[in-house]
């Protein structure tokens, strides 16, 4: 089949249907630098001509327009030539821009007194108060042409309402203006936004891009239907999760779908774009909030550092080596044993994946051997140890093996760490490290104390982080919930009034990399979860937008479960002196030669006995040689 293709339009040519016939030619003409140059030297040779006919009240006779001529061709070449000393006709910024109209206006202050002496020298061609004004006027003149031909192309560029979605934009801060000005300025954006909402009475009357700020929140239902708005976008990326919650049980019963821009941690100081723009997540719904770094402290501790991550193919260890890699460390080592698990997060960190890059190292944390190889090959001066068991039920049936990976696996990269003289080392811990109750609290637990010793014994800085559950991540309960959803349900929980922590791994990963740069001596930092969540009142929302009816089950707890996690225990305090959501607890140390003590061939019970007792026993001192011997 052939297809006759369209008749070429010539350059300048409107588009077919543009709603602003002339524009596209308007917007062609004028941005060469000769072009612009060009304008600017006609208004002020305009502008000269118009005050000295203002000076003579009118009289054109008396006006001489001959000397104003030659005056306006000497002043074309002075405001060219001073235009060009400050980057007007450059191309270094975009036409009508503000940036080029300060140029604009700097030019036109140094242009004024250079005639004014240059007129001096020629006679007095012009009365003196026809330059000064003419100065003020070429400004006004030129930057009305910028105005026009920018209006010009954005109109242009306007998506037309027909062809896109409806948007009520809720926000009218600078990420709501961000997003507004990209859905305007992209002919094919899917959304035309026709209506801002803000909470701020001093926006009442603001405009962005010509889109009104039209009420509050609570006008939301009637803006929807003034506006006929298909969609509305909560565009105010520190939105916390029960800010996002509210505005979207605010929406829902208008019938709009509810899209949201990503939070502030996601967009690591870039600018919002159209194509940030998606559905509310349930991770927005739970776990959002805006998070601080001190990035001078972190930059301080990452940049031009070798460092090196274990479980770098697990959920928490991926987002460590994504965000780690942007503050420049010398080397990133990702260590894991799944090999799938470090082709993924290589595939996700550089596109290529082609697992061609010395630093993806396959290792098992539990072969001593294997971690001297690695430490000796690439001297690691920062670690973060994300490598562990983490199901609670599996670990409440195979005790040994929590033993082997979370507790031996640890020491190793401890005492490794301490030989090799890694400066600073960060544990993930766990929210079932505090007052445990289960093997994977046990493990986590004894782990945060091995850790503390192991500050002792070096010169460097170790200290465990503890968090509560991950949105997210691999086995998380949202995981599990959707695939229940997807498979037709039941949706099983354990319990109506169990209640979890919540956090997305990139805010978890956040504060994770934050902490390793605080000033800690061995100590467990508590990451700040926010409020504990009701699991029953998330499988309920999953539930009510699956598109079929979806029942919920309830199983009862399993062993080792509690109904409330805590994240301190009975005799930890929740003290903050360095980072408002970081608080920093002792851990009384652990010496290593403990261990000793648990047998992975006992029975369940007895290890699990052993391993209760060494969570909670009184401080054992450690011995430095101990943990630096091979």
């Amino acid at each position: 089949m052939q297809v006759r293709s369209a008749a070429p339009r010539a350059d300048g040519d409107d588009p077919p249907g543009s709603r602003w016939p002339g524009s596209r030619r308007l917007g062609a003409i004028l941005p060469g630098r000769a072009a612009r140059a060009a304008v600017d030297a006609l208004a002020l040779g305009l502008a000269l001509a118009i005050a000295t006919v203002l000076r003579h009240d009118g009289d054109l006779a008396e006006s001489h327009l001959n000397e104003v001529l030659a005056l306006a061709a000497v002043a074309a070449v002075v405001h060219t030539l001073v235009g060009l000393r400050f980057g007007l006709y450059t191309g270094r910024w975009s036409y009508g821009c503000f940036e080029e109209i300060a140029a604009l206006a700097k030019t036109a202050a140094v242009t004024t007194p250079v005639l004014f002496v240059l007129d001096t020298l020629l006679g007095r061609l012009v009365p003196r108060s026809a330059i000064i004004a003419s100065g003020l006027i070429a400004l006004v003149l030129a930057a009305g042409v910028r105005y026009a031909v920018r209006l010009a192309r954005d109109q242009r560029l306007r998506p037309s309402p027909e062809h896109g979605g409806r948007v009520v934009v809720m926000g009218a801060g600078e990420g709501a203006a961000q997003v507004v000005r990209a859905m305007l300025r992209n002919p094919g954006s899917p959304y035309v936004p026709v209506a801002l909402l803000d909470d701020d009475p001093a926006k009442r009357t603001l405009r962005v891009m010509g889109v009104p700020v039209a009420g509050n929140r609570h006008a939301m239902a009637s803006v929807i239907s003034r506006y006929e708005a298909d969609v509305v976008l909560i565009a105010i990326p520190s939105a916390g999760a029960d800010l996002v919650r509210e505005l979207t049980d605010l929406a829902l019963p208008s019938g709009v779908e509810v899209k949201v821009v990503p939070p502030v941690v996601e967009l690591f100081g870039r600018t919002v774009s159209v194509d940030d723009i998606r559905p509310v997540s349930h991770a927005d719904l739970l776990g959002r909030r805006e998070i601080g770094l001190d990035l001078r402290a972190i930059a301080g501790h990452l940049t031009g550092k070798r460092v090196l991550v274990t479980g770098a193919g697990g959920s928490i260890g991926s987002e460590l080596c994504r965000q780690l890699v942007r503050f420049a460390p010398a080397s990133l080592v990702m260590l894991d044993r799944d090999e799938s698990g470090l082709h993924a997060v290589q595939l996700s960190m550089d596109g290529r994946g082609l697992l061609d890059d010395r630093n993806l190292v396959v290792a098992d944390i539990r072969d001593q051997q294997r971690l001297d190889e690695v430490f000796a090959e690439h001297q690691p001066q920062v670690v973060f140890h994300a490598a562990a068991l983490k199901h609670l039920p599996l670990l409440e049936m195979h005790p040994s093996e929590a033993l082997k990976t979370n507790i031996l696996g640890t020491y190793q990269i401890l005492r490794t760490a301490l030989r090799h003289g890694v400066e600073r080392l960060v544990n993930i811990s766990t929210d079932k490290a505090a007052a445990p109750g289960s093997v994977l609290g046990y493990s986590k637990r004894i782990t945060e104390r091995l850790t503390a010793a192991a500050d002792e014994a070096g010169s460097g800085t170790y200290c465990s982080v503890r968090f509560g559950n991950v949105l997210g991540s691999r086995g998380s309960v949202l995981t599990a919930f959707a695939a229940q959803v997807e498979a037709g349900g039941p949706i099983t929980v354990t319990h109506p009034e169990v209640s979890r922590f919540f956090m997305t791994v990139q805010e978890a990963v956040r504060l994770v990399v934050q902490a390793g740069a605080l000033d800690s001596r061995g100590e467990v930092l508590v990451l700040d979860m926010g409020e504990p969540v009701r699991i029953a009142d998330v499988a309920r929302r999953l539930a009510d937008a699956a598109e079929r009816p979806i029942s919920i089950v309830y199983t009862g707890l399993r062993p080792g479960e509690k109904m409330h996690e805590s994240l301190f225990g009975e005799h930890e305090s929740d003290r903050r002196p360095n980072h408002p959501l970081i608080s920093q607890v002792p851990v009384p140390p652990l010496d290593g030669a403990a261990l000793s003590l648990l047998d992975p061939t006992a029975t369940r019970s007895e290890l699990i006995a052993v391993m209760r007792w060494l969570a909670e026993s009184p401080a054992l001192s450690v011995a430095r040689q101990y943990l630096k011997a091979s």
